[in-house]
């Protein structure tokens, strides 16, 4: 008999936690998404929080020129790759990164930094970067109302794409 109320109780305790974790996710402002791309053979995923214009004006205000960006909402874009990738000229071993950018008027930059595990830009630490790679930047003609990252693959070519408000900013991947 004690056994089957224990088993009850733990159930019951896992149940309540799980319900608990899924009322947190609801909760969210921005929903997370995660897009995957093979390339030559190899999963790279980016996993990240897309926040709403919701009529506000984004890069330059909300996302402030010249400062470091989270790329996204919550915690910090990450980047998982099961091959060594080459992004835009920067050489990144397979692994899992967090995903930076600096907007600026009419230049951007991809930040690619080694501690994946963190809040937003808040301990955001410039010394642990693996480096930085330009973004090709251009103004689009329709507003993407939801920030979006996407990754297209051809073979060991890629390119990963980020778009918001009336900027799409882009860079090429390929596996090395």
């Amino acid at each position: 008999m004690r056994k089957v109320l224990a088993l009850v109780f733990c159930l019951s305790i896992l149940f309540i936690a799980t319900r608990a974790i899924l009322a947190e996710q609801a909760k969210r402002a921005s929903p997370h998404e995660q897009v995957s791309a093979v390339l030559d053979g190899k999963k790279v995923t980016i996993e990240y929080g897309r926040p709403l214009m919701k009529g506000r004006k984004i890069f330059g205000k909300l996302v402030p020129f010249g400062e470091v960006w989270r790329t996204g909402a919550d915690e910090a874009t990450t980047l998982s790759s099961e091959a060594n990738l080459n992004i835009g000229g920067l050489k990144v071993p397979k692994g899992t990164y967090s995903l930076f950018t600096l907007p600026g008027e009419k230049e951007w930059t991809l930040i690619v930094n080694k501690n994946a595990k963190q809040w937003g830009a808040y301990s955001y630490d410039a010394k642990q970067d693996l480096g930085r790679t330009k973004l090709a930047v251009r103004a689009i003609p329709t507003p993407v109302e939801q920030f979006t990252i996407t990754l297209d693959a051809q073979g060991k070519k890629g390119t990963l794409k980020m778009s918001w408000e009336q900027t799409e900013a882009s860079v090429a991947v390929t596996v090395e």
